[in-house]
């Protein structure tokens, strides 16, 4: 007899921007969920089931992580519990490239396959694998520059005299309005004026 394949737990992640229409008795959430569970039904030869639970965020961006489905699905993830996600659409999980470098780790470490149904992405293959290391390169890469134009900015500004954030410096207070230049306290300029002095007899 063949052995019986392994099997995978299946969770399927639906989301919409709008809450527009999520009242009808079949919204777009069921129809992405319709979608999702006849695919997974067709891999059922591979050890696909399908989870009960259901992650869905109706009326939430896919700009931001501050979704109670999404994360739902993440703990769950975490904790093991799932072996594949299933979506429509990658941008139905994040729409933001930095945010998905932030699931894939939490993915990775739990052993979990991502499979988007519309787009043939599907990490539990080496090509799926492929594309995915390729997406993440790019991730980095915007990460490094915007830090680099961050120090950049920071750099140029202190250049100019501005006060950048953090503690003043002994002899000043932070400034009240948005110009970002620091105000003499007037209490702490003579000690701070005798300082040099001394420095300057002393050497």
């Amino acid at each position: 007899m063949e052995p019986r394949p392994k099997i995978f737990r299946c969770a399927i992640y639906t989301r919409k921007s709008s809450e527009e229409g999520l009242d009808q008795a079949f919204n777009s959430l069921d129809a992405q969920r319709a979608v999702r569970k006849a695919y997974v039904q067709s891999q059922a030869g591979e050890g696909w089931v399908l989870l009960p639970t259901l992650d869905d965020d109706g009326g939430y961006s896919g700009g931001t992580m501050e979704r109670a489905g999404l994360k739902a699905l993440l703990a769950d993830i975490a904790a093991r519990a799932i072996d594949i996600v299933v979506v429509y659409k990658i941008e139905r999980l994040t729409r933001s490239l930095t945010d998905f470098a932030r699931m894939v780790e939490i993915f990775e470490k739990a052993d979990c396959s991502f499979v988007s149904v519309t787009q043939s992405f599907n990490t539990t293959n080496s090509m799926g694998r492929l594309i995915l290391n390729v997406l993440l390169s790019f991730a980095q890469f915007e990460r490094e520059v915007t830090g680099e134009r961050i120090r950049d900015k920071i750099a140029a500004s202190k250049a100019r005299g501005m006060w950048m954030g953090g503690l003043p410096p002994l002899g000043y207070d932070p400034p009240e309005d948005q110009r970002r230049i620091l105000l003499v306290n007037a209490g702490e300029v003579v000690t701070v004026r005798a300082i040099f002095t001394r420095y300057l007899e002393l050497g």
